[in-house]
């Protein structure tokens, strides 16, 4: 099994622990900004300033969160009005090289988290 393949293994996306695990690294890296790297795509880049930092502000404020939005529990999407501007964020785990997904995102000593906020067209 590869490591593109562990991520989806049932055993994982069934256990509760791992996936709490998760959550709460996905939620302490998203409103903190701190744990991975954050992305914003060029549409939220050329947002006006004050409007981009509300933007930011409000994807770390997010608390949204519903069994369409997040199905498996791990608040690692989100969608947001600011500003009459639809906003997504999204986290993805990567391996240590940013090079496959991550053998185990609960693990913070073998992931890479990625937030990359960006607008619907750019998904």
């Amino acid at each position: 099994m590869n490591m593109a393949e562990n991520i989806l293994d049932d055993d994982w996306q069934n256990n509760p622990n791992i996936r709490k695990q998760i959550r709460e690294l996905n939620d302490k890296f998203r409103r903190t900004f701190i744990g991975g790297q954050v992305l914003i795509t060029d549409g939220i880049d050329s947002l006006e300033p004050a409007l981009k930092a509300r933007v930011l502000q409000k994807v770390r404020e997010f608390n949204d969160f519903d069994y369409k939005n997040d199905p498996y529990n791990e608040h690692d999407f989100g969608s947001l009005e600011v500003d009459n501007v639809q906003v997504f964020w999204k986290i993805d785990y990567y391996d240590l090289n940013h090079e496959f997904c991550s053998e185990d995102p609960s693990n913070p000593a073998l992931t890479n988290r990625v937030l990359t906020i960006l607008l619907p067209e750019e998904y």
